[in-house]
């Protein structure tokens, strides 16, 4: 890992959703290139595992346990990061929850309405507060963790795919936005990835979606962090707004 490519020395990343799964892998790994990393998750003993785990591998890391659809603590939680870390520089909410497995007739507005909080509203209040630091220092790289689910839909998880066709679309809006900037925004549409989350998913449905995976078979948390690390970097300067597929083939667009 250690290479003058890619390079994260001294910049400041924020992974939501990094105590456990995809986003700990990329935590991982961001250390792992030189980045101080702020763990920010719900869960408090899961965080200070991942957190004393980065530490005890020589890594700068903190935990912020927060709610992402909480505007204050996301605005606090933003606050925190620049005063520990020194500044806010890499951005990567991968905060999600995939919700129950229903057909729309069977799913509650309650059970929606969670679901997109917490992946795009959540997505969309981290974004928004970490704007603050990174334009007044003109530099940042934000990634949105999205979904082949948000390109393709996912039968039986409606509001999931909507959720995270959202997130893609918010991240083209504010790539956009940003484009005159030094400010680069992407997001990466996984397919299925073997991590905790399949737990809330019916085998019926994981069956469904390595069905249509050309490579056939799910993806790995680490596979995801390779590709996040060179888009938190300064190499990745002329692309923005753009959505990076690593769905083993099963994208076709």
């Amino acid at each position: 890992m250690e290479s003058p490519f890619f390079s994260l020395d001294g910049r400041a990343a924020v992974v939501t959703g990094g105590a456990r799964g995809i986003g700990l892998a990329i935590a991982h790994r961001l250390a792992a290139a030189g980045a101080k990393v702020a763990i920010v998750d719900l869960d408090q003993g899961a965080s200070d595992i991942a957190v004393t785990e980065l530490q005890a591998a020589g890594h700068v890391a903190t935990a912020c346990v927060i709610d992402v659809t909480d505007e204050a603590q996301v605005e606090a939680m933003t606050q925190q990061v620049v005063d520990e870390l020194g500044s806010y520089d890499v951005l990567v909410t991968s905060a999600a929850i995939v919700g129950r497995n229903a057909f729309a007739w069977e799913t509650e507005a309650d059970e929606w309405r969670q679901v997109i909080d917490i992946n795009l509203t959540g997505a969309w209040l981290c974004n928004r507060a970490a704007l603050g630091p990174m334009r007044a220092q003109n530099y940042g790289r934000i990634i949105n963790i999205a979904s082949i689910a948000g390109k393709e839909g996912n039968p039986k998880l409606g509001p999931y795919s909507a959720s995270k066709a959202g997130v893609i679309g918010m991240t083209k809006s504010l790539g956009k936005e940003l484009a005159d900037t030094e400010i680069r925004v992407h997001s990466v549409a996984p397919a299925v990835i073997h991590t905790p989350m399949l737990d809330q998913v019916s085998q019926e449905t994981i069956d469904y979606m390595v069905s249509k995976i050309p490579v056939g078979r799910t993806g790995r948390p680490d596979e995801v962090a390779a590709l996040v690390h060179y888009l938190a970097s300064e190499d990745c300067s002329f692309t923005t707004g753009s959505c990076f597929d690593i769905s083993g083939g099963r994208a076709t667009y």
